[in-house]
């Protein structure tokens, strides 16, 4: 998924967030703001792993006062290098001047990687002697071998014993860059749920509402065919557009524990009934006609399936919230007049919970163990967890996961589409990221790979499931 921060954005930032999680603001259709950069960065990770492969060459960027040298009174910092390190940069200013840091006996220097060696670069810096303090990851599988590696801090226990961390973010945001359960990273940029965007303009034309429950979208799907109107648009070459159904069908038929056991690396979880289930829907809809006939070759990095959608052609787009800002972008008055937004429907049968949501979370900070000044690093952390930051990410066009941000929504552009994001994260019962995200670029790009030939015919339900037990 995408982000505009790279997170996103984180994709994103939405990272990165997104180019969604908050990013890069470099993909056609995306806007200006750090909501369009976060689409970028989400999706570029996954590129990340081939990326790394190409630039082992490069040097380390840290400034060696950090982890790697000195005696800890400058802390490095990376970041996404985005339009959205502006507010991070600014943080950092703040914290510098400020009673804790003096307390700790630290400041904090950042350093801004562009987006596209953003990975490479901190895996280089990561293994060499000036390996920066803190720095900026997408959670989950992005931080799986750094984990594994002993080369970051679990935050666990100090997050829980500390007020302003354990109470300053929404908690499934919170838990959603966990691994094993275990805190490694502070939210640090805004949220990217995946959202079911509809057309108002069509819905009241065809006389149907947004629907609620599985067989309400089905009958919608019917009568929008019958009118010769694909129900959803779908950037099928893409194939990352496509994962998002998987992701709420698996969420809505057998909860988040279901993808949870893949992504604390057992592969036996892919032969849950809720996979095959969810599978046997995409071939439905696929075999019914609900992404049209042709959406294997739509994208949506060039614009494609965006500009169906708000042409009228679909009905329908199940895309991150960086959708809005890649509408407001490309279609401003669609965006701003017919533009709807509601959560994926319930299905028949189906045992998750129905506030869960699934996409970029959000983009986190986390510490290198190897730091000279934990106190610094961990005072720093909880600069994100203030209102003047929260203040920043909503001036910026992101909605915050703070705790304190819902009445900071007001100053949003658009503050009815914020509060929306806002109250659906703070409700969720789980916040599921993006399963390619989660698993790491490899295994990823190979789940993809099997995602692809599921919507495209080229495999059965049983044989995607089958495919992706093998993943390891």
């Amino acid at each position: 998924m995408e982000s505009k921060t790279g997170q996103s954005s984180g994709r994103q930032s939405n990272g990165g967030q997104h180019d969604g999680g908050q990013s890069d603001g470099g993909w056609p259709g995306v806007g200006s703001g750090s909501t369009g950069g976060r689409t970028f960065s989400r999706r570029w990770v996954l590129g990340a792993g081939a990326t790394t492969l190409l630039t082992t060459g490069l040097t380390a960027c840290g400034s060696g006062s950090g982890s790697g040298g000195g005696d800890g009174s400058t802390l490095t910092a990376f970041v996404y290098g985005d339009d959205a390190a502006k507010v991070q940069q600014a943080a950092v200013n703040r914290f510098n001047e400020s009673a804790a840091a003096k307390k700790a006996g630290g400041k904090v220097k950042l350093e801004r990687i562009p987006g596209s060696d953003y990975a490479p670069k901190l895996r280089t810096a990561m293994g060499s002697p000036s390996a920066p303090d803190v720095f900026f990851n997408w959670g989950g599988g992005s931080i799986k071998s750094y984990q594994e590696a002993d080369k970051i801090i679990d935050l666990t226990g100090i997050i829980q014993d500390d007020p302003v961390l354990k109470d300053g973010f929404l908690p499934s945001v919170l838990a959603a860059g966990d691994l094993g359960g275990r805190h490694y990273g502070i939210p640090m940029r805004g949220m990217q749920p995946v959202i079911l965007f509809y057309n108002k303009t069509v819905f009241a034309e065809q006389g149907i509402e947004p629907p609620t429950t599985w067989d309400q979208l089905l009958d919608n799907n019917a009568k929008l065919k019958k009118a010769k109107i694909t129900p959803f648009a779908l950037g099928g070459s893409d194939v990352w557009p496509e994962l998002m159904w998987l992701e709420y069908l698996v969420d809505r038929i057998g909860g988040a524990e279901v993808f949870r056991r893949v992504q604390n690396g057992d592969a036996a979880g892919w032969g849950d009934p809720a996979m095959l289930k969810a599978a046997e829907l995409v071939k439905q809809l696929v075999d019914d006609g609900a992404f049209g006939a042709k959406f294997t070759s739509v994208s949506y990095v060039n614009g494609g399936a965006p500009a169906v959608f708000a042409k009228g052609r679909a009905a329908m787009h199940l895309m991150g919230s960086w959708e809005y800002s890649t509408q407001l972008g490309k279609f401003p008055d669609f965006a701003e007049k017919n533009l709807g937004w509601t959560a994926f429907p319930s299905v028949d049968g189906g045992t998750g919970d129905l506030s869960n949501v699934v996409g970029n979370p959000t983009n986190y900070w986390s510490v290198n163990s190897r730091t000279r000044n934990k106190d610094a690093a961990i005072a720093f952390l909880k600069e994100c967890a203030s209102q003047q930051y929260a203040k920043a990410l909503v001036a910026n066009g992101d909605v915050p996961t703070t705790s304190n941000a819902a009445q900071l929504l007001g100053g949003a552009p658009n503050p009815e589409f914020a509060r929306f994001q806002y109250e659906m994260v703070e409700r969720a019962g789980a916040f599921t990221l993006s399963w390619d995200q989660a698993v790491g670029d490899e295994l990823g790009t190979r789940m993809l790979t099997e995602i692809g030939k599921l919507f495209a015919g080229k495999s059965s339900p049983r044989e995607f499931v089958d495919a992706c037990k093998g993943l390891k």
